[in-house]
């Protein structure tokens, strides 16, 4: 069975998972439907199915495509004096400014194989590094971070919450000699 990995996509399908990633930013997964990618193009639903075998194969290229965004928001943050803190930033900066796209990428089962192959390794390696290479305290700060970000995207905090002193805090306990890894 040939691979639908979004980067074996041809130009044509590119143009559909673009104009997909539009209607996705401007009004939600909900809204995501072929018939509505279709309409944006203004062509007929079924013509999509030439080039994308299904709303599945739509969605794991926008997912890619996020992994991508984050691998490349994320990439300077090893360079900086508190890689963790910069991650963070990066991080909790992607969510707020793409909400739609970042629910998509969290809140349902992950298809990694027809994702683009090592995308998610990709975006996964600096926050790796910047905790000496221990993957389960990587998944730990992951794990915080969509916590703390997707309790904000929802309104789930308070009005006056500090968050910023709540992202802080925790995000001292991923740092070397501060609870996180010492290497």
């Amino acid at each position: 069975m040939a691979s639908s990995a979004p980067e074996r996509l041809s130009p044509r399908a590119r143009e559909i998972v673009a104009a997909a990633r539009e209607l996705l930013e401007q009004e939600g997964p909900e809204a995501l439907s072929m018939r509505r990618v279709a309409d944006r193009l203004g062509i007929r639903a079924p013509s999509i199915y030439k080039h994308l075998p299904g709303k599945q194969t739509l969605e794991n290229a926008l997912v890619s495509d996020g992994f991508e965004e984050l691998a490349a928001a994320f990439a300077p943050a090893s360079a900086t004096l508190d890689p963790i803190g910069a991650l963070a930033v990066a991080y909790r900066g992607f969510a707020r400014s793409h909400p739609h796209l970042y629910r998509l990428m969290t809140e349902r089962p992950l298809d990694r194989e027809g994702l683009s192959p090592g995308v998610e390794d990709r975006a996964a390696a600096p926050i790796l590094a910047a905790v000496g290479g221990d993957a389960d305290l990587a998944r730990a700060a992951w794990a915080f971070a969509h916590g703390m970000t997707i309790l904000e995207l929802n309104g789930r905090f308070p009005a006056g919450a500090d968050l910023d002193a709540a992202w802080a805090r925790g995000l001292d306990s991923f740092r070397p000699g501060r609870g996180g890894s010492s290497g």
